[in-house]
Formats: structure tokens, C-alpha cells, sequence
């Protein structure tokens, strides 16, 4: 894991076509920004987990 310190306002950059921005940072939160083409998918880790579950449950019946 890369581990990188930003300050408000900031960027990092993933490959050529995401862009992840610091908006804002209040107490111990993190507010981001992303900018990433269409086609891919951006979740919260707890909605992206319960999306894979469906899709398991989904594939078994």
C-alpha cells in the first residue's frame, strides 16, 4: 500500500484518467473528490461489499 500525505486542495493522480482531490478535512474526516472516466466504478469499500455479496448471492439461485 502507497501511503501519501495531502493537504486541502491537493491531487493525486492514478494512471492517466483518475484524479483523487482533498475537499476538505474537518476533525477526523476527509472529504474527497474523484474524477474518473464513466466506465469506471467508484463505491465506499461498505457499499462496494455489499454489492459483491448480491452479485454472489445473485449467481447461486
Amino acid at each position: 500500500m502507497l501511503v501519501l500525505s495531502r493537504k486541502k486542495d491537493e491531487k493525486i493522480v492514478i494512471g492517466d484518467t483518475i484524479k483523487l482531490m482533498v475537499i476538505e478535512i474537518r476533525g477526523d474526516k476527509v472529504r474527497l473528490g474523484i474524477e474518473a472516466p464513466r466506465d469506471v466504478s467508484v463505491h465506499r469499500e461498505e457499499v462496494y461489499n455489499a454489492i459483491q455479496k448480491e452479485t454472489e448471492s445473485d449467481q447461486q439461485v
